[in-house]
């Protein structure tokens, strides 16, 4: 007992540095899915080919997105799911503005047994804050014209 009144300090010290050891682990978002940074979201998207889900609303989306983003409102998700069955086994971005829908769309998609769900932390404002790009519908509906009218002249020329 004498020990422990001597040294209350350093075991003090001790047991905090041991939360903050397995403060990563407890940082998993809802229902044990990975809260990734801007930065690693890029990295996920680009190194794994992500599907990217965005959950925000109509307006939101429309106002600017990630490029290829599909967007499913988290209030519609449980009944559209069977779009995404497709992308079950792959790994999937999900993101809303500030992340707490995203959470929220994380556990009903692992629920629905998706595999490699990721959460955007704090959503398409910490994206914004990073200097990311979006896309807004104008610009990804004009993409979408530019490479039909390609698609089309391709297979017009063989």
């Amino acid at each position: 007992m004498e020990f422990f009144k001597s040294n209350i300090l350093l075991i003090g010290l001790a047991i905090g540095s041991g939360i903050m050891l397995l403060l990563p682990a407890f940082k998993k978002g809802a229902g044990g899915v990975p809260n990734l940074s801007p930065a690693e979201a890029v990295t996920l998207i680009n190194r794994s080919n992500a599907f990217v889900l965005d959950v925000r609303d109509d307006a939101e989306f429309a106002s600017g997105h990630i490029a290829d983003a599909t967007h499913i409102p988290l209030a519609n998700l449980e009944a559209r799911i069977g779009e995404l069955k497709k992308y079950q086994n792959k790994t999937i971005l999900v993101n809303c503005q500030k992340g707490m829908r995203s959470a929220k769309a994380c556990d009903i998609l692992r629920k629905a047994e998706f595999t490699q769900v990721n959460n955007l932390q704090g959503g398409l404002s910490a994206w914004l804050e990073a200097k990311l790009p979006v896309v807004t519908k104008a610009a990804s509906k004009k993409a979408s014209n530019k490479k039909a009218a390609n698609d089309d002249a391709e297979k017009e020329a063989s």
